[in-house]
């Protein structure tokens, strides 16, 4: 064992030491362990925020639209979809419609956006479509001709609606009529329930044939939009701009991380600033390891003068405080890591703190720890605990043993 290290580890666990050092120490333990906590599970919720909203938008939006803007839509969309999915890294192209109506239920009535979607296509890159919570997804006109619609999961719980009831769509997009213009309305049989997650989703959107779209739009046969799903959705911008070149004028691809960008802004200036004021806990910790040495400086000096008149060299007297300083930080560090970890992980597999799903989005608090910040917060730590010691470990080396000794 190093000389240096041996003296530390005895003055840490001498039970010689006056009470009010213990008690400092164990103090300065536990603030580091706090802040490093803390920072842990701050910065675990906030990620975890981040990757489940961006699954959740991934797994029921587009990575990429292909929109014309000024126009009344896109007419050749089959040919122009089968064309760009043979892109590298695209999945899949499917055209939509996409408008806002009238839903009409059982005396009550509210806006919806409804979409319509090829559903051979849509229900293998959606997962909203893959979320069947009641009913099935069966597009199929009934034996009257009325075509199907799929409901979400928080309006049907809120309306009663269930599958085989009949609804209302009316369209704002009128028909003109000796009478003036009359909008257009059409009857639709709940055909299925859907969970994507989303609260808003579930609550306000709808999803209907695509032809059964166009009709409530009096559009013909065209759609507004192209929806991409990728590979990769990181590569979204790369194949947005592929995608308006090989369209031709006129055409304007937008991404995933466009469409949500206020989102993620904010939750990365969350993130940062999080870190700074939960960082501060860790920093008042380090002036307690600083109180701690400097206390224990003037408590040993004498045996300080001691061991300097034995021989021992002023970077060795440094060196011991060092180390007590590092033994108390660490300490403090792996506790707090330990805690923040195991609380992330329980809280985010049972799910402990609700949210209500109307301001948050998801019913829950998601927890998803990363190892990178794990290490960054660790560095953190010890280098506040070892700055700390550097005040008082000088002092040390440069107390002079004819000095403290003359009077003894």
């Amino acid at each position: 064992m190093r000389f240096e290290w041996f003296v530390a580890r005895r003055y840490l666990r001498s039970p010689y030491r006056p009470a009010v050092l213990r008690l400092v120490t164990l103090f300065s333990i536990i603030g580091v362990a706090a802040g490093v906590a803390t920072l842990v599970i701050a910065l675990a919720m906030n990620t975890g925020f981040r990757e489940t909203l961006q699954d959740r938008l991934l797994g029921v939006t587009a990575h990429v639209s292909l929109t014309r803007p000024g126009s009344s839509g896109i007419s050749h969309y089959q040919e122009l979809g089968t064309k760009l999915a043979a892109f590298p890294g695209v999945r899949s192209v499917t055209p939509a419609v996409y408008q806002t109506v009238l839903l009409s239920f059982g005396g009550d009535a509210r806006g919806m956006v409804v979409k319509g979607i090829d559903v051979e296509r849509e229900k293998k890159g959606d997962e909203a479509l893959q979320r069947i919570v009641s009913g099935k997804l069966d597009f199929t006109p009934d034996a009257d001709g009325i075509e199907a619609v799929l409901v979400g999961k928080q309006l049907a719980n809120e309306w009663k609606v269930s599958p085989g009831d009949y609804m209302t769509l009316t369209s704002p997009q009128g028909r003109l009529t000796p009478f003036g213009l009359t909008p257009r309305t059409r009857r639709f049989r709940v055909a299925g329930v859907f969970d994507s997650g989303f609260y808003d989703y579930d609550e306000n959107w709808c999803f209907v044939p695509l032809t059964a779209a166009q009709q409530l739009a009096g559009s013909g046969d065209i759609v507004n939009v192209l929806e991409f799903r990728l590979q990769n959705p990181e590569s979204a911008t790369e194949v947005a701009r592929q995608a308006e070149q090989a369209a031709g004028p006129g055409f304007l691809g937008t991404t995933w991380m466009e469409e949500n960008r206020p989102l993620f802004r904010a939750l990365r200036v969350e993130k940062l600033v999080t870190a700074i004021f939960i960082g501060l806990i860790t920093f008042v910790a380090g002036l307690n390891i600083l109180v701690v040495l400097s206390m224990t400086v003037t408590d040993k000096a004498r045996d300080i003068a001691v061991l300097m008149s034995m021989g021992t060299r002023p970077s060795q007297i440094r060196k011991i405080f060092l180390w007590q300083g590092v033994t108390i930080g660490a300490t403090g560090t792996i506790v707090g890591l330990a805690v923040g970890y195991l609380f992330a992980g329980i809280a985010g597999h049972y799910q402990l703190i609700p949210l209500d799903p109307q301001v948050y989005a998801v019913p829950y608090v998601p927890f998803h720890s990363s190892i990178f910040d794990g290490l960054w917060i660790a560095l953190v730590a010890m280098s506040i605990s070892v700055g700390a010691t550097l005040i008082p470990a000088r002092a040390a080396a440069r107390l002079l043993p004819v000095e403290i000794l003359r009077y003894e």
